[in-house]
């Protein structure tokens, strides 16, 4: 059995056997959010795809450092340099000042991640605190003659550097056809090529978050931060970039144009990227009406939502798809994935009541190498769900006396679960994570109980039927009762 782990590059196009630049430590970098707005799904997405990436590795004995960043300053309206500053403009509407909705929205996206139990990354740096290397980097493309400067704007020359480098490697299309998507240059443009983008821009009177610098007062282009950053904390060279597949053809593109100008050397050996969510089949986005946040997901409150469904439900749903696949939302296929988790959480508390036998008629060293070959081939958390679903069976199986399980195996068995439903794929028992409402209802079934005893059945039979209404599914043994929500 190939023990190996591959992953799946969007500069090669291809898988390729994972071998970090300098073993055991591993270099991460996943684009973070920005932080004018509430984290929508899409962003939710990708960072828990890359949880599960960065707890793989972890649990692979790697030493992970794993940079997200925080874009707080800086980021116009449009691609092309033009627009108003988003963060500007929230704070008008919002009557603030642009670091108070920096704060708001940080906070909002930490606890998403909170919710969503994602761990946290090693380093979580900011765009504003690292002005002074965004401008270092400039000044280095510059010297290095990738750049230009016009009235106080730094542009970086597209057509200079791909004379040297291939520009649009990552989406592997030509410059010539990337100029055919460009509208021409006006007179009045500074630009001297149509796919030339600011590396710092000069601010205007009226623009409320700027620096000091070489070219005058302004603030870094939305692309700079990434590669200042990420050779800051990880080097010239680091293993893994990670992000949206939105940000391929412009954002990541001309970070790849940015580090290469100024350090001489292609600066990540893996793309990686997350594909897109859709609802009903219908990509999903604001403007359509179909975009989900998540604390609506949460709640169910949203017009194209039967219900509210639990984070680990979605956590789990998400998981039930490749993260290179399209995620398409849907009631149907939610409800499907909040009985399937429940499936699993419920084969968890049943693992932990089984007894040995002095036999096994199971393979669960097959299963334990079936799931290692899941997540080996580029993180296949559906294949190792499905997997774990085989765990369920046995499970359920050696309960009911159907087979049999010896000590080693048992052991074996608990491991797996262990590793691979918590550890890996991040998900906890969400009725055990809240000590509260499981002591209640144990409180409320030991009141049947005794209720059953005095013979009292109008009063058992009323509060099964109640806790059945509220999705507490009960069942009476000899010793008691057992219960799952």
């Amino acid at each position: 059995m190939d023990n190996n782990l591959y992953i799946y590059n969007t500069l090669t196009r291809k898988k390729e056997l994972f071998e970090p630049i300098n073993p055991p430590f591993v270099g991460m970098y996943v684009c973070g959010p920005t932080v004018y707005s509430d984290v929508h799904l899409g962003n939710s997405r990708t960072f828990i795809s890359f949880d599960l990436i960065y707890r793989y590795l972890l649990h692979l004995g790697y030493k992970v450092r794993y940079v997200r960043n925080i874009t707080d300053a800086g980021h116009l309206e449009g691609d092309r340099d033009e627009g108003e500053d988003k963060f500007a403009k929230k704070a008008k509407l919002e009557q603030l000042e642009p670091m108070e909705i920096v704060q708001k929205y940080t906070l909002g996206f930490h606890e998403v991640m909170r919710i969503f139990n994602t761990l946290p990354p090693s380093i979580e740096p900011t765009a504003t605190g690292h002005i002074s290397e965004q401008i270092e980097m400039v000044k280095e493309i510059l010297d290095n003659g990738y750049a230009y400067e016009k009235d106080g704007t730094v542009y970086f020359d597209v057509e200079k550097y791909n004379q040297k480098y291939p520009y649009g490697q990552l989406t592997n299309r030509k410059l010539e056809d990337l100029l055919e998507g460009t509208r021409e240059l006006s007179g009045q443009d500074e630009k001297k090529g149509r796919l030339d983008f600011a590396l710092w821009i000069k601010a205007k009177p009226e623009t409320l978050m700027k620096w000091p610098s070489p070219w005058g007062w302004g603030f870094p282009g939305w692309h700079i931060e990434c590669s200042a950053m990420s050779t800051k904390y990880l080097g010239e060279t680091f293993d893994i970039h990670g992000g949206g597949m939105d940000l391929q053809a412009t954002h990541h593109t001309n970070e790849i144009a940015q580090s290469q100008a100024c350090n001489n050397t292609a600066p990540v050996k893996y793309w990686m990227h997350t594909n897109m969510l859709t609802v009903n089949g219908t990509r999903m986005s604001k403007s359509a009406g179909n975009g989900f946040l998540p604390h609506e997901l949460f709640t169910g409150n949203h017009p194209l939502l039967d219900k509210g469904y639990s984070p680990m439900v979605v956590r789990f749903f998400m998981a039930q798809s490749h993260y290179r696949s399209t995620l398409d939302f849907s009631n149907l296929a939610l409800q499907a994935a909040e009985k399937g988790y429940a499936k699993l959480m419920a084969a968890g508390k049943t693992l932990e009541k089984l007894l040995a036998g002095n036999e096994s008629t199971v393979n669960v060293q097959e299963l334990k190498e079936n799931c290692y070959a899941a997540m080996n081939d580029d993180f296949n958390s559906p294949v190792l769900i499905a997997h774990l679903f085989e765990a369920v069976r046995i499970i359920n199986s050696v309960n009911d006396g159907k087979e049999k399980i010896n000590q080693t195996d048992l052991e074996e068995l608990k491991y797996i679960y262990k590793t691979f439903v918590f550890d890996i794929l991040g998900f906890k028992d969400t009725a055990e994570d809240n000590n509260l409402t499981g002591g209640l209802i144990e409180m409320i079934l030991n009141i049947r109980m005794e209720a059953k005893k005095n013979k009292d059945f109008a009063t058992s039979d009323k509060i099964r039927d109640e806790l059945t209404k509220k999705g507490v599914k009960i069942k009476d043994t000899k010793d008691g009762f057992e219960w799952e929500i």
